[in-house]
């Protein structure tokens, strides 16, 4: 397939594709950036970043919260959904206009036309921290997309098959850099090795993650 954003251009952005409905929007979200991670600070203030824990009392590297109608959140008693954040007993943050438009327009540059996600995930990795692979199969559709945005230091993605044991691929994912995956590939396991030391000049010594899915 064609590249959706294809330019002679040095650092403008480009779609590269990946396998069935995979697509790795080079730099998408680059020129948004200042402003998402504005965003992303005002709802850290009011839900703030937390190490969850897994269902069998691991306690994650990466920090966590959300915005949306619903967030995500683990402990003892699993992987779900919640309307509010349990820290405060508040609902999340809402999601911006902002923050809907951008994974709605990266949805349909990947082909998923009409993604209207009511759950943003966000992740901060320090130096060290990582995401073991895992599927996001706690959405009760998986016809929508997962559409994942990066800010600040890179890090190396990892993307598997539907078996953990299945053979993964390493993708560089830098700064501004979204990728967006469904249909046939929604339940690909993914994950993220250990972010490696440096500083970025809008976040600092970390990476931002944001990721957008339909909860349901």
């Amino acid at each position: 397939m064609a590249d959706l954003f294809a330019s002679s251009d040095a650092g403008e952005p480009w779609a590269e594709h990946l396998g069935p409905s995979v697509c790795l929007l080079h730099g998408f979200a680059t020129a948004q950036a200042q402003d998402l991670y504005k965003e992303i600070l005002s709802i850290s203030e009011h839900s703030a970043y937390r190490h969850l824990t897994t269902p069998g009392g691991f306690v994650m590297s990466v920090q966590t919260t959300s915005c949306g109608t619903k967030g995500w959140f683990s402990d003892r008693d699993g992987y779900r959904y919640v309307a509010k954040d349990p820290e405060s007993d508040a609902p999340w943050p809402r999601m911006s206009a902002l923050l809907l438009s951008l994974a709605s327009r990266a949805a349909a540059a990947a082909g998923f036309e009409g993604f209207v996600p009511d759950a943003c995930l966000i992740n901060r990795y320090v130096p060290g921290a990582k995401m073991s692979l895992h599927q996001d199969k706690n959405e009760r559709d998986f016809n929508a997309p997962i559409v994942s945005v990066s800010l600040g230091l890179p890090a190396t993605f990892m993307f598997g098959g539907h078996a953990r044991s299945d053979p993964v691929k390493h993708l560089d994912l830098l700064h501004g850099d979204v990728l967006v995956w469904g249909g046939e590939s929604r339940l690909r396991f993914h994950g993220v090795m250990p972010v490696a030391p440096g500083h970025h000049s809008l976040t600092g010594a970390q990476r931002i993650n944001l990721t957008f899915r339909l909860a349901g």
